[in-house]
């Protein structure tokens, strides 16, 4: 995973980033390939405008290279992406003294275009939640699924890799491995206990066919769901609740952590059960809920 040749600088200082990604903080591969884009695309761009070292680096080049990526289409979460792949990559120069200034660190501008999450309001969740059958199997597992991805707020990912001796139905949490493979506890309300009581008793047996397998959520081959298969599933009933707006995996954990704000629940709870090393992530969500407070004072304020 090195660099292109056109790069500025040695390409070893980005492998050396990625090895310490990689070691130190337990990225995915998958992550580790985006960065490795994401940073070369960056570097290669640097090095057209005559950059001679990734210490050249100017701030007014990262705004160019961000402005040219705004000008191609690319969506503001696609930005914000790259941008934190090269402020990493900054910050690991910096604190290893291979440069004395981060030409990122006056570089807010892919914040100002970031696109507000996708969300379903409570009705909507409603809808979606009450799509599965809950007389067959299937429909019971289903139901526990979208329940506890709501409940939750844990990523796909956590949800596929779910083991059933991480969740504690007695004391109402499960227990997640997320990015950089920690561990955290996230509570899960009455609704989707009750619902994973059902699927533990009454339908993941049926799907076992008398096998064993530690993992919870089981698809009919009794193997654990992958990622596109979940993806599948959440599409398959977003379109039976006839919702209109693009709903993906991602839009529970958006929803939870919005409408858990909108009731009141502070920031920094918000940012543990989601699982975020930084608390700026999390505010995103605080610009949804003011959002909708506008609107809603401009629908029903008599000067709104």
């Amino acid at each position: 995973m090195t660099m292109s040749a056109s790069a500025p600088g040695d390409s070893t200082l980005v492998d050396e980033y990625l090895n310490y990604l990689a070691v130190e903080r337990g990225a995915s591969l998958n992550t580790l390939e985006a960065y490795s884009r994401d940073i070369g695309q960056f570097l290669d761009f640097a090095a057209t405008a005559g950059v001679s070292s990734p210490a050249a680096v100017r701030p007014e080049d990262v705004t160019a290279f961000l402005g040219g990526l705004r000008e191609q289409g690319l969506s503001p979460t696609s930005m914000n992406r790259k941008l934190a792949a090269i402020r990493g990559f900054y910050k690991y120069l910096l604190r290893e003294a291979r440069l004395e200034e981060n030409p990122l660190s006056r570089v807010r501008i892919a914040r100002t275009w970031m696109r507000l999450p996708g969300t379903l309001s409570r009705e909507e969740m409603d809808a979606l939640l009450g799509q599965p059958a809950d007389a067959t199997p299937a429909g019971i597992r289903d139901r526990a699924i979208l329940e506890v991805l709501y409940a939750s707020g844990i990523r796909v990912t956590e949800l596929a890799t779910l083991t059933l001796n991480r969740v504690n139905r007695q004391m109402g949490f499960l227990v997640t491995v997320g990015k950089g493979r920690k561990e955290r506890i996230v509570p899960v309300g009455r609704s989707a206990l009750e619902w994973l009581a059902r699927y533990i008793e009454q339908a993941r047996p049926v799907f076992l066919k008398k096998r064993t397998s530690s993992v919870l959520f089981l698809n009919r081959s009794g193997e654990g769901f992958t990622r596109q298969g979940l993806w599948k599933l959440i599409k398959k009933y977003a379109r039976m609740a006839g919702l209109e707006r693009k709903v993906h995996p991602h839009t529970f954990r958006h929803s939870f952590a919005t409408h858990l704000l909108e009731g009141g629940a502070d920031l920094r709870s918000v940012q543990v059960m989601l699982g975020h090393a930084d608390i700026s992530t999390t505010q995103i969500y605080t610009h949804v809920t003011r959002d909708r407070l506008k609107e809603v004072h401009k629908r029903f304020h008599p000067r709104g």
